[in-house]
């Protein structure tokens, strides 16, 4: 498309997506649980077929050179699908919160006051890799009574195409708009640009990627935008603690997986547990080929581990979000040592303490200032799913607005409603 061409088609997605919000925003919820419940069934059906899409999708991502973190997100697995679909059908069981009036009360001058929760309106959301974040987007846009548009990644275009094609048979076979959810079909990034900077037609932008990626529509875009940010989550393990869980925790929140955005980055001892906990966490990592750049006191004792893979950790390790089988490591004095590392290293994202100690687990809760602080968990659980939420549309590092995992109050504003009896002011 030429620019001219491609104007008309983002105006036109655009405007298909204001009217389609309109019809949503009243829709029943019977219809929206319906389309849910829909969408979960033709999921669970389609899987192989998906599955042979998905494939042509892996090919041309490995064959492009893309990198291996990156065709581990591409991947559509049976039980990345079962977990869509259940999402889908949590959601579905979830009360309606649209409409709903919180907070009334009588005022001296008659008039009761409260609000009510509502629809954002169209929102667009931008992402790379990962497909089944179309199912997660247009799950919880149906669920919030939104109409979305989606802007994934080019080296997903089979897979995001099959999984939209479902998601608009499961609006059709629940009598709601089709135009609810729209894919857009170039993968030229232009059309980013243009969408970004359509705020008649677009109430809200949702990236959900590449720091690049994120940093240029935060700067570009003229509508708001809710960031999903690095994710340098940390592992504190506190004296005292539970060893035997704390090792298990602790392999678990890095070696789950290496590249969501909730996996464990860097791990933080406390002085008097290091050399119990250090030797018998680096022999696991050590036989899963984990990469451990430690500070001096954790080499020298990480240097008895039989095959680990030790270097030194420089300045940049402490804030470097690796999405790879590699993990810093710190030992420090104790639990204000850590909340301070932290808050100075930390994206903000997830970090969690594993202690017995339940004045520090306070502390920490108060002072740590991120999307999600955990005790005795691994930063594995921060996700829609796991906290109720259905699904998550992404993890928010921002403070205002929404904050953590968004799920559907994070696709919704309130407006105050005012009811009355003829009050008049005076």
């Amino acid at each position: 498309m030429n620019l001219a061409e491609l104007t008309e088609y983002t105006r036109h997605l655009g405007t298909r997506a204001k009217t389609a919000s309109a019809l949503m925003a009243k829709a029943p919820a019977a219809s929206k649980s319906q389309a849910l419940k829909a969408l979960a069934r033709r999921l669970r059906d389609n899987t192989p077929a998906l599955q042979i899409d998905n494939a042509r999708d892996l090919e041309r991502a490995r064959a492009a050179g893309l990198a291996a973190p990156m065709v581990e997100r591409l991947q559509l697995s049976p039980q990345t699908l079962e977990t869509c679909a259940q999402g889908c059908e949590q959601l579905a069981a979830m009360p309606d919160i649209i409409g709903a009036i919180q907070g009334l009360q009588q005022q001296p001058s008659g008039i009761r006051v409260g609000r009510m929760r509502v629809p954002i309106g169209v929102f667009c959301m931008v992402y790379e890799s990962r497909p089944n974040v179309t199912i997660e987007a247009a799950s919880l846009s149906i669920k919030s009574g939104n109409a979305c548009i989606l802007r994934g990644g080019s080296e997903a275009m089979a897979s995001n195409q099959a999984l939209t094609a479902l998601v608009q048979q499961a609006l059709a076979e629940a009598g709601l708009p089709q135009d609810a959810v729209q894919l857009v079909q170039t993968t030229d990034r232009a059309a980013v640009g243009q969408l970004i900077a359509m705020p008649e037609c677009v109430d809200l932008i949702i990236p959900r990627g590449g720091k690049g990626l994120i940093e240029r529509i935060s700067r570009e875009a003229r509508v708001p935008v809710i960031k999903h940010l690095d994710g340098n989550c940390h592992i504190y393990v506190d004296a005292p603690c539970d060893i035997a869980m704390a090792v298990q925790v602790a392999d678990n929140a890095k070696t789950h997986k290496y590249s969501p955005c909730n996996a464990s980055e860097s791990l933080l001892v406390a002085r008097p547990v290091a050399a119990e906990f250090l030797p018998k966490i680096g022999a696991i990592y050590a036989t899963k080929g984990v990469e451990m750049r430690a500070c001096p006191e954790a080499l020298a004792i990480l240097g008895a581990v039989t095959g680990a893979k030790l270097l030194p950790a420089t300045e940049q390790d402490w804030s470097e979000e690796y999405l790879a089988p590699i993990i810093s490591v710190k030992v420090l004095d104790g639990v204000d040592a850590a909340i301070a590392h932290i808050n100075r290293y930390s994206s903000h994202h997830t970090d969690a303490i594993l202690t017995m100690h339940h004045a520090h687990a306070q502390r920490f809760l108060r002072e740590v200032d991120s999307a999600s602080v955990l005790v005795n968990a691994s930063t594995r659980f921060a996700d829609g799913f796991e906290y109720g939420l259905g699904a998550e549309i992404g993890i928010s590092t921002d403070k205002l607005h929404a904050r953590g995992p968004v799920g559907i109050e994070g696709l919704t504003s309130l407006k105050y409603v005012v009811l009355g009896e003829g009050e008049i002011r005076h």
